[in-house]
């Protein structure tokens, strides 16, 4: 087994407000090793996007990690001296922000602020640094890098924009590459682009890649292992294929079956999730997805469930397994199982 590249530990980040303390990250582990690509998947404001500025250490005030490891080659990153991390950052560990637009800045030429990414850790001289940004133009597609380097930001399209920020991110060859987001606000076309050029880095330099994502499709299409957030904590992680084809939290049953399938059944229709995700300043007791959960029982209300092994190498935070919600009703398929239909589970009406 190889030795994990980064390692976070029981990780919690907080926001101090007027109304009190929002837990947005709470209690996050996780191995991330050479040369593989992880997804962390949940509804927007899961605690995914705080979960990555943590481990960079640049989640912006109130908030701050308060507790925690991050160990990046056996190094925890949150010990570290403000220059230290500086060093860290964008030379081993880089991100791709998920709005191009505002990451760049508006008055200076594209290939300056990647050359700049270069010389601000000493990694080449100016002439080195314009010839490598040319090379990571044409390695991200983008067309006629000699001419397109000395554009300004707003002179590119904004899948251009976004190829240019993988540049910067790829400009000192970092061990890892954390995207955030990175195809949101771009059409089907593009985000298929950006993905696959993703997945080439990733198999043909040996990046480790973080995906940070609300769309289990990405996921499924460049990642080798997923992890489940919701409510600031990691409610299931596991292999891809074996997460997409036998999830075991009732969370992550319900953001499968309210993505479109190609394999689906024509009658069939799209399931949502009812409800809202908790107020982190007054999170539910117990488990924080019973209140939306067709399957809950007394136990769900007031024990926290913690995360425990269902399948080999697949971990789930829950006291009802879709597998065991599947031999209490004895059914095959529990698709018309959901809150608020009528055919779903009552509280209590699985065995304890």
């Amino acid at each position: 087994m190889p030795t994990p590249i980064l390692q976070v530990k029981d990780l919690h980040t907080e926001f101090l407000t007027d109304g009190g303390v929002v837990k947005a990250v709470d209690g996050v582990s996780f191995d991330l090793y050479p040369g593989e690509s992880i997804g962390i998947v949940g509804e927007s404001g899961s605690g995914k996007s705080i979960t990555a500025l943590s481990i960079l250490r640049l989640v912006p005030d109130p908030g701050r990690v308060v507790s925690g490891q991050v160990l990046f080659h056996d190094q925890d990153l949150l010990q570290l001296g403000g220059e230290e991390i500086r060093e860290i950052r964008g030379r081993d560990i880089a991100m791709i922000f998920q709005d191009p637009q505002s990451s760049l800045n508006p008055v200076l030429r594209t290939g300056f602020q990647i050359d700049e990414a270069m010389l601000a850790h000493n990694k080449a001289n100016r002439k080195q640094a314009r010839q490598r940004t040319v090379e990571l133009l044409r390695r991200v597609r983008i067309p006629a890098p000699e001419t397109r380097v000395k554009d300004f930001p707003h002179q590119l399209s904004g899948g251009m924009r976004q190829r240019a920020m993988i540049a910067m991110g790829l400009a000192n060859a970092p061990s890892i590459l954390i995207a955030d987001e990175p195809t949101t606000a771009l059409d089907v076309t593009v985000q298929a682009q950006i993905l696959e050029l993703l997945a080439d880095l990733n198999r043909d330099l040996g990046t480790a890649i973080v995906m940070i994502t609300h769309n289990m499709g990405v996921v499924a299409g460049l990642c080798s292992r997923v992890l489940v957030m919701y409510a600031g904590e990691i409610v299931e992680q596991g292999p891809v294929e074996q997460i997409f084809e036998h999830p075991q939290h009732p969370y992550t049953w319900s953001l499968l079956r309210s993505i479109p399938r190609v394999d689906a059944l024509r009658h069939e229709r799209l399931r949502s999730i009812e409800g809202l995700a908790p107020d982190l300043l007054h999170p539910p007791a117990g488990c924080r997805f019973h209140p939306r959960c067709p399957f809950r029982v007394e136990k769900c209300f007031t024990d926290e469930p913690r995360l425990q092994e269902v399948a080999p190498d697949q971990l789930a935070a829950c006291w009802v397994t879709m597998e065991r919600a599947r031999k209490e009703m004895g059914a095959d398929d529990l698709i018309d199982i959901r809150p608020g239909a009528g055919s779903g589970l009552r509280k209590g009406e699985l065995t304890e």
